[in-house]
């Protein structure tokens, strides 16, 4: 977000999954003026010195896009190419943040994918300079002398650069922490302001001394991480710093008045869902909110056949609509006190829970699929919140799925906490996703940035679940997670699979298969099945099972592929098989499962393109229909109770545990598996509509394909082409009471 030279507009990149490009908006009114397409932006915004330029970086596109500002308007007049496109790949170069050198003849661009510092002559539009940064630089900043400032959002320093002569050379990385993001310099250029966005801190750097004179934290009240500061902005007289908390929705306030070392964080104010950017005008801030007012039913979702225009798109991706929020900067003590305490109870930041008694649980098999919504599965069920209109695995497909909602409990509230599923591993198995998560996966699914990350720059600093269970001293095996498979030359047997971290593949089966979806459940069933009669004779079960079963994805409508039907039915039966397994041995009377999707993107549901399928299962279920509301984290806050882990992020710690499914007494009564009434073995049509359609997509596996072609693919498939979606009955009812 930039403000105009005239100061009555403001220009905005745009970088979502529906549109990527520029708006110009009217200061006053909030009007959007102009929209001006590009094929690619990501962050980047500069006006030139003399107002009569804007510069835009072009994300995949591995260019600058460049306007001409006149009469408050933007004119497309060209680009500076950073790097000479190969039109099959992804961009190699992928320009973030930039800033105009002093004298405004070099533009210095951070290269977010290629790991360098572009410098650019803005005269003959050519790259002068590449010098290395850490990786993923993400902002850039310069100084009043001239000092250039450059975050790396993979690594742990910022590095300055100076001029030697005409040319610029690194002055060295100084150290401020995890994941440094955005940059902000006060008038005078002594201090540089650092947001760490994965640790809750803001580095504070003398620039003459080089280095850190204070951390500031802004945490939430439970100290864990999952604020996520990723914006900057200071008062007109330097005494009070603004940092949107993009997971938190609000904006802190630093007071900085004091003598050096006890600036401290006095109040916040609420915002829209997920700030990413602050402008401060005057007295007042302005608030970039990166998903605005957030998501709502999808009951119209994209008809067959029919290319919904982007505004109507109801794919979750595409019902995210940023927003600017608008927030006074000289609010009175009481004032700043009373949002303070709005924020803190829409984040439900309320005391610790007190410790709850669980039946005698020793073991948990936490399972993950992949991408369903509750309509999908269970839109039949009358005795929940169902429109079995928007069904697509009835009771012939899914026999286990509903047998085991109607014996177990049946979740008709449950809302992932992602969007899709680069998200949503994170969030099954660390409880917190990185504002590099949030940021770039917009630009993944739509094929214009590749999704594999180097070194551990989507990690959250706290770890995922199976750091705490073996810092406990307890056991683990994940089956599937975070895993691909090695290369082979024999054709007649499945790969070896592995993570390729060091510690994760000790306890990772090296035969379960990961996300190839021409694998059948029923193959990773097997191997499940073969380790656990092996634990159940050893009498060493782990104390947590992470076990990825991905089969309901479906391989579409493609050629030589099972049909979505039978995709599903298998991972039905496989499903129901370990089930079964456990409930028929001495293990049943101590152990928990917990199923859930780890997002629901690949279909319709008639309360929230988020509502999906969860299923709690023990000898101690209640059973029934459960209507209040649960989010992933809350059950990964169950699991963590019943394991004894403490909490990884401010989303589990402040979760509400599903301590009321369970019971005093057992039911040992064991689980049979049901056999599916539809086959596993039919298969797609080698000719037809969806046979074609399905081969322009990357369907072996999860979210490698274009979703909206293939959720139009699958609806064909299993609804056939003649029958359309149902009018939309009503909005979201995603509720805002966290009942616990």
């Amino acid at each position: 977000m930039a403000p105009s030279p005239e100061g009555d507009r403001l220009v905005v990149s745009l970088s979502g999954w529906r549109e990527q490009g520029l708006e110009v908006v009217e200061r006053a009114s909030g009007r959007i003026l102009q929209k001006l397409p590009q094929p690619g932006a990501f962050i980047g915004l500069q006006f030139s010195a003399d107002g009569h330029k804007l510069y835009a970086s072009g994300g995949d596109e591995d260019a600058i896009f460049c306007y001409d500002w006149r009469d408050k308007e933007a004119t497309p007049s060209g680009k500076i190419a950073l790097a000479v496109k190969d039109p099959k790949k992804n961009g190699a170069r992928f320009p973030a943040g930039m800033a105009f050198s002093s004298d405004g003849k070099k533009l210095y661009v951070a290269e977010n994918i290629s790991d360098t510092l572009a410098v650019v002559d803005i005269a003959s539009g050519s790259v002068e300079q590449r010098l290395p940064t850490e990786t993923y630089p993400y902002a850039v900043v310069v100084s009043p002398e001239g000092r250039v400032y450059v975050s790396a959002w993979g690594g742990t320093t910022v590095s300055e650069f100076v001029l030697d002569g005409s040319k610029l050379k690194e002055d060295r990385k100084i150290q401020v922490g995890r994941h440094p993001s955005a940059l902000l310099l006060n008038a005078s250029g002594s201090r540089l302001y650092v947001t760490c966005a994965s640790t809750n801190n803001i580095a504070i750097v003398d620039t003459h001394s080089q280095a850190v004179i204070e951390n500031l934290t802004d945490a939430p009240p439970s100290n864990n991480q999952g604020s996520t500061p990723d914006a900057l902005a200071l008062s007109g007289d330097g005494k009070k710093l603004f940092v949107a908390e993009a997971d938190s929705n609000a904006v802190a306030v630093f007071d900085l008045s004091g003598r050096k070392g006890s600036s401290k964080l006095i109040g916040r104010i609420p915002v829209d869902w997920y700030p990413t950017a602050l402008l401060m005008d005057r007295d007042q801030l302005l608030v970039l909110n990166g998903k605005g007012k957030g998501t709502r039913s999808n009951a119209v979702f994209p008809q067959p056949g029919k290319r919904m225009a982007p505004a109507n798109s109801d794919y979750t991706l595409g019902q995210l609509n940023g927003t600017i929020t608008t927030l006074p900067t000289n609010l009175k003590p009481s004032e700043l006190h009373g949002l303070t305490n709005r924020v803190a109870r829409a984040n439900n930041w309320v005391p610790k829970r007190g410790s709850a008694k669980y039946p005698p649980f020793k073991h948990v098999i936490y399972i993950m699929k992949e991408n369903r919504t509750y309509d999908q599965v269970f839109g039949d069920l009358t005795s929940g919140d169902g429109d079995s209109s928007l069904q697509f695995f009835n009771r012939a497909v899914g026999p286990n799925h509903h047998a085991l909602a109607e014996r177990f409990g049946l979740y008709d509230r449950f809302f992932c906490n992602a969007e899709v599923s680069a998200q949503g591993h994170i969030w099954s198995t660390a409880a917190y996703v990185t504002d590099y998560g949030e940021k770039t996966v917009p630009s993944i699914y739509i094929n214009k940035r590749d999704g594999n990350d180097r070194d551990d720059v989507g990690n959250p600093a706290g770890g995922f679940i199976w750091d705490s269970v073996l810092k406990k001293g307890l056991t683990f095996r994940n089956y599937g997670e975070f895993t691909t498979a090695l290369p082979t030359n024999d054709q007649n047997s499945l790969p070896r699979y592995q993570t390729g971290d060091a510690t994760l593949d000790k306890y990772t089966a090296p035969d379960y298969a990961g996300g190839d979806m021409k694998i059948r459940d029923q193959a990773r069933a097997d191997v499940w099945l073969k380790e656990f009669q092996g634990f159940v004779e050893k009498g060493n079960l782990p104390s947590l099972e992470f076990v990825y079963l991905p089969r309901d994805h479906t391989q579409g409508g493609r050629p030589g592929g099972n049909t979505p039907k039978a995709c599903f039915a298998d991972n039905d039966l496989a499903l129901g098989r370990m089930v079964e397994a456990v409930s028929h041995s001495p293990y049943w009377k101590d152990t928990a499962f917990f199923i859930l999707e780890d997002d629901a993107q690949d279909g319709p549901d008639h309360v929230d393109s988020h509502r999906s399928v969860l299923l709690t299962i023990s000898a101690y279920n209640r059973g029934g229909t459960v209507h209040r509301f649960v989010n992933t984290t809350d059950v990964f806050a169950t699991i963590e109770e019943i394991l004894g882990l403490p909490p990884l992020s401010q989303f589990d710690f402040y979760g509400r545990p599903l301590r009321e499914v369970f019971g005093k007494e057992p039911d040992m009564r064991p689980y049979v598996a049901l056999k599916p009434e539809q086959s596993l073995d039919e298969m797609n049509p080698e000719k037809g509509k969806t046979a074609q359609a399905s081969l322009l997509l990357s369907l072996d596996t999860p979210d490698a394909a274009d979703d909206d072609a293939f959720n139009r693919v699958l609806w064909e498939s299993i609804k056939g082409e003649n029958t359309p979606y149902p009018e939309r009955r009503r909005i979201s009812s995603l509720e805002l009471a966290r009942n616990r």
